[in-house]
């Protein structure tokens, strides 16, 4: 039998998680890939309870291959999106897609070429078989042919399966440096990974990009969604337990070992802790930077100028008093 004090108390504590639960304000974030430790610190503000002091009631989608994630944003089907760099973003904005790019995690870009024990630099790759996919071509390609002579016609097209590479000592293929080069130590080839931002490659990474329209009608929600999702990577680099599981349950495939191994390479490289990270906190971007990208899109011919000008396709506002320093 209920105590008559506990029975009066009970509709109260009941209405109280109800105003609580309505409190909590829905935000979808779509990210590029399936679930892993590059996305860490954002199933860590979820595990830890860190979106939820924010007021919001986060939801993380996973992307894939397959995936368009902008244009599965402009179908309203995520308030923002992780976008794989700022390159990418403003790419999309001059395609008539009013995106804005608030925040990014990576001070550097992740992607890389593995290469076989042979292949120690980029000048290397000459006469080499390199396999890359096709969203290559209005990224990272233009420019290492530009740069290190490479011709279109070494290409191949890169189908996210490591074994071609494997099977052939002259193949040569992109990757992420946190994943792909495990995969490869796993099968007991011996690689060597070339990065590109260590030769000019001026990207962000791991963005939180917004429809225009989100930005101006939700600025609340995505300021706050900004703020818990840096406090996330700051405590998934401390202890990425927590977050770790979560990833673990939206991707099955994922394995501790792989976990760890990113992790540890996320740290090492600081994917997320160096550039201007340690001055303005974790998420940060600078007008300078910003403008490298700009610039290095409209040098090699893979954004028009006049459909987006400098300045535009980013804000500051929502990251610039963050400041979670790592």
């Amino acid at each position: 039998m209920i105590h008559p004090i506990i029975r009066l108390a009970l509709p109260a504590a009941l209405a109280l998680a109800a105003a609580s639960a309505a409190a909590q304000e829905k935000f979808t974030y779509l990210t590029n890939w399936y679930a892993q430790a590059e996305h860490g610190g954002f199933y860590q503000a979820i595990a830890t309870g860190l979106y939820k002091q924010a007021g919001l009631d986060v939801t993380l989608k996973m992307g894939g291959p397959q995936v368009n994630v902008v244009q599965l944003m402009a179908g309203g089907q995520a308030d923002c999106v992780m976008g794989s760099s700022d390159l990418q973003m403003l790419q999309t904005r001059e395609g008539g897609v009013p995106v804005t790019t608030v925040a990014a995690v990576f001070q550097k870009d992740p992607q890389v070429l593995i290469g076989h024990e042979d292949v120690k630099k980029f000048e290397d790759l000459k006469g080499k078989t390199i396999l890359i996919a096709s969203s290559a071509q209005r990224g990272y390609w233009p420019w290492l042919k530009a740069k290190f002579g490479l011709t279109d016609a070494q290409t191949r097209p890169y189908t996210f399966n490591i074994q071609p590479f494997v099977a052939d000592k002259n193949a040569v293929q992109q990757g992420y440096l946190t994943s792909e080069p495990f995969a490869i130590q796993k099968a007991g080839v011996k690689a060597n990974v070339l990065m590109f931002s260590d030769h000019g490659f001026p990207a962000y990474a791991t963005t939180i990009s917004c429809m225009d329209k989100t930005l101006k009608e939700r600025a609340k929600a995505v300021q706050a969604f900004v703020k818990a999702s840096m406090e996330g990577w700051k405590s998934y680099l401390a202890d990425p337990a927590p977050g770790n599981a979560l990833i673990k349950k939206d991707n099955p495939n994922m394995t501790d070992e792989q976990l760890a191994y990113s992790v540890a390479k996320l740290k090492e490289m600081g994917m997320v802790t160096g550039g201007d990270a340690p001055r303005l906190g974790i998420g940060a971007m600078t007008p300078e930077r910003l403008k490298a990208s700009h610039d290095f899109l409209v040098e090699h011919k893979l954004l028009d100028p006049a459909k987006v000008k400098p300045g535009e396709g980013y804000t500051l506002d929502f990251i610039k008093n963050v400041r979670v320093l790592p």
